[in-house]
């Protein structure tokens, strides 16, 4: 049992590290020499790499970021598939790991989410989430993430704006997983991770509210959303 723990633990702390890898701070220092924490909106994310190193660098940001949450989850179901995991699960009281499967996906994907935002290397700061969140639903069941990127590109095609098009497509993910009949911890992970999208877009969604939040292209004047 205990080995059991381990190696779950192990792939958990695996996921968080994968997600914090400080892929918008390291191309800031490298490119300018700059902490992209102390420009534009201060997130390390794809939308603030964009508006402060151009286009490029914006885009090797958001792919980077999407392939730690697809490496997530494709590290738990490779190390699932290997024959001493079973051994181990049969140990411990389980006959079948398929079960556990996308429960521990689920969890690696929260993980990874959540050490994009608090990056250890970056004293627990980061950006707001949305593409590594998309890397996490392409790994766990591709036709969601396509749905739910294709909500954000229909919303940012009319507004323009990066924070209006994550929120809905954050708040599409737990409907999109309940009709495409995915497992209850898919269903769950939509619910969790549509939360703390938006509450990291809290700033953003007062703007908006207020009609200050910036399009892009747009100057940035205040704290503003990011990937």
């Amino acid at each position: 049992m205990a080995s059991w723990i381990i190696l779950n633990g192990a792939l958990l702390i695996s996921a968080y590290f994968l997600g914090s890898i400080p892929t918008g701070y390291a191309l800031g220092k490298w490119m300018l020499g700059i902490d992209i924490r102390e420009v534009g909106s201060g997130s390390t994310g794809a939308t603030n790499v964009l508006r402060t190193l151009g286009k490029w660098p914006g885009l090797a940001v958001l792919l980077v970021d999407v392939l730690k949450g697809v490496s997530a989850i494709a590290l738990v179901r490779y190390i699932y598939a290997l024959n001493f995991t079973q051994q181990l699960a049969t140990t411990a009281g389980l006959e079948n790991t398929e079960t556990v499967i996308p429960w521990m996906a689920t969890l690696a994907g929260l993980f990874a989410v959540l050490g994009h935002s608090k990056s250890i290397w970056l004293g627990f700061t980061g950006g707001k989430s949305v593409a590594t969140s998309l890397g996490v639903l392409l790994g766990l069941y591709w036709p969601v993430g396509l749905g739910t990127l294709g909500v954000f590109a229909i919303v940012f095609a009319v507004s323009r704006i990066v924070s209006l098009s994550s929120i809905m497509g954050a708040i599409s993910v737990a409907g999109l997983m309940f009709v495409l009949h995915q497992p209850l911890a898919y269903i769950l992970f939509g619910i969790a991770g549509g939360v703390f999208v938006i509450v990291r877009h809290r700033s953003n969604i007062q703007r908006l509210l207020n009609g200050t939040e910036p399009k892009i292209g747009q100057k940035l004047e205040t704290a503003a959303s990011d990937i």
